[in-house]
Formats: C-alpha cells, structure tokens, sequence
C-alpha cells in the first residue's frame, strides 16, 4: 500500500502550473485523496478544518477572498495554511489573494494553479489520488487487454500462461502485467490491475528467458493498466475432472469487494490456448451486452423437445 504521494507527483501527474513553493514539491507528501474546498473557512470557522487535504479554490472561494478586508483575509490565510496542508490549488487560473500568497510562502506550502474548471480539477485529483493511495494486492498470474477487456490468467506455475500471454500478443493483443500482477480497488465494481515498475512491458519465456514486448512489438503491444473484467483459470487436464462444456455454471472470484466473473479452461496437449481465451473474452462481451449463447442452446432445445412432445 502505498502511504503518500509527493505534491511533484500530482503536478506531472494532472499537468499543473507550479506559480509558488516549487522547492517543497518534493518534501509535501498528500496522504488522502479528499479534496477541500474551504468556503466555511474563508468566513472564519476553522472547528473541523480538515488541514491534512489538498485545499481547492474555485470562483467562488477567491470571489469571496478578494472582498474580505486584508486584516481579514491575512487572519484567514495564516489558519488555512497549516503544517500538514500539503498545497493549495487554484482552479480556472484565477488571480491568487495577495494575503494567500504570502501566508503560503511563509509556511513552505506550494500554490499550484490549473485552467481547468473546478469540479473537473476536483474529479480528476481524486481520481489519480485514489489509485495511488489504494490499498494494494500483489497476484500471480498474465494480465492482457483483448478487445479492450482486461482478462487475467491465472494458473499453477509452468501451466503456460507466459506463452499464452505472448500467442495473444502476436495476436494484436496487449500486454500489462506478466507474473506479478498489482491490483487494487476503484470503486465500488471496478478492480484495476497494472505491472509493477520493475517488471512494466517485460515478459518471461521459459527457455528464451526475459523479453521487452515494447521493444520487440512495439508500443501498441502493451498498455500501463486496465480494469480487470474476466479472471480465466488454466488448469492442466484430468480425466476425473469435470470441466463446464455448456457455459451455464458461473464462477467468480472475489477480489477486495468485487466478484469477478471467472471462467477455468483444461489445458492438453493441442489445445490453441490463445485462440481459447480470445474466443472466451468475446463471449463474455457479448454476455454484457445481453447474448448468451447458452441461453439461446437451452431455449432452442427446450423448443425442440415441446415440438416432438406435441407430434
């Protein structure tokens, strides 16, 4: 899990202008990815000032700043600019209050400014603050994107997930994490997964050893992250195994509070494992938008045993 992320991460990060402070970005770690808009501040009521967030003024709260007295809005800026106060950030590139300028500067708190209007700046600090300070979970096994759906392949070590991984690559598919797999939780349905640092856009090849799918097939072979929307087991084939042949038994694994959907597929000598799952992804698809073949088998057969049954 990741505790903080320094205030020059969110500058790269969401293309803000640096307009005071640069020499603290660094230093200035946010530990939440709330956002704060402090307008009951501003009139002087600090009872439960949440000093620890990024403090965000749109045209409302420096409207209402540059009509306070300067004793006022001195006495205001030198509260809101507290210790822990990570940066202050102002929307739509609006003037900056004098008073404000000088209290942040007096306090080694860096004033950031954007064009953006301010409940788009809100939306997407805490969007990239949120994947960043998620709790997060290491798992094992391929991520790859396939039509714009992130399957995950899980499976004992040495089933073939690696290769498969690089058939689908070849395939036009691409590639986000091979082995080492870190996810963590969007929102209330959403897993993201993505590689980490040390292993993005490598790939393992029993045999060949360790190869840069960027480098081999280009940048369209690989992608930084992805929602996971299908987890497809492998799991070598036996006999006394029974495997689904119809698609109506519905597996899922739970991963923090998301049930994602799960498939398992016997891996045997022969089998074009690739093709498989690229067959499985665009199945699922059209499961989500409202086809499933099963149902349409079941209902086809149901109609054919009533026909006989009448004659």
């Amino acid at each position: 899990m990741m505790n903080s992320v320094s205030v020059a991460n969110l500058v790269e990060a969401i293309n803000l202008t640096v307009y005071s402070g640069e020499e603290y970005l660094e230093e200035k770690q946010i530990t939440t990815s709330d956002i704060y808009r402090p307008g009951l501040e501003l009139t002087g009521y600090f009872e439960y000032y949440p000093e620890e967030r990024i403090q965000l003024f749109g045209m409302t709260e420096v409207s209402y700043a540059h009509q306070l007295t300067k004793k006022d809005l001195q006495d205001v800026a030198e509260k809101l600019c507290a210790p822990k106060t990570p940066c202050l950030v102002i929307a739509r590139d609006l003037k900056v209050p004098a008073e404000l300028e000088k209290s942040a500067k007096a306090n080694n708190i860096p004033i950031l400014l954007s064009s953006l209007p301010t409940t788009r700046l809100s939306s997407k600090m805490t969007d990239y603050l949120e994947g960043k300070l998620a709790e997060r979970r290491a798992m094992h096994g391929v991520l790859v994107d396939i039509y714009g759906l992130g399957v995950l392949i899980t499976g004992d070590s040495g089933v073939g997930k690696s290769e498969t991984a690089l058939e689908l690559i070849k395939r036009g598919h691409r590639l986000i994490a091979d082995d080492r797999v870190e996810v963590w939780q969007q929102d209330e349905q959403t897993i993201v997964g993505e590689a980490p640092q040390i292993l993005r856009h490598l790939l393992e090849i029993r045999g060949i050893g360790i190869i840069d799918v960027m480098n081999l097939f280009g940048a369209g072979a690989v992608r930084q992250d992805t929602d996971i929307s299908l987890i497809v087991h492998l799991e070598n084939w036996s006999k006394d195994k029974q495997f689904d042949r119809l698609g109506s038994g519905e597996q899922s694994q739970q991963i923090f509070d998301v049930s994602v959907p799960k498939i398992t597929i016997p891996v045997k000598i022969g089998r074009n494992l690739a093709i498989i799952i690229e067959a499985a992804a665009m199945n699922f698809r059209a499961k989500t938008m409202g086809y499933d073949a099963t149902k349409a088998f079941e209902r086809n057969l149901n109609n054919l045993i009533k026909e006989n049954s009448e004659n």
